[in-house]
């Protein structure tokens, strides 16, 4: 594999510095969601993990920072 199809391959997978920042598209629609239907963000995140479309990647982003501001 070339050094040009290693970096495009790490893109991809989000291995650089500041990808929280680009995977927030729309800051604070999980919270707004969460509070609707009277959860929290994080019960709301695991109820709907497994939802279709962006609902579903919201919860399982909000999942992951929640580990990482743990560690």
């Amino acid at each position: 594999m070339t050094r040009a199809a290693k970096a495009s391959k790490s893109r991809k997978t989000g291995g650089g510095k500041k990808w929280i920042s680009k995977a927030i598209v729309r800051p604070g629609a999980l919270t707004r969601k969460a509070k609707a239907a009277g959860m929290t963000v994080q019960a709301f995140a695991r109820a709907k993990r497994k939802a279709p479309g962006r609902l579903g990647k919201q919860a399982i982003l909000a999942i992951t920072l929640k580990k990482i501001s743990r560690g």
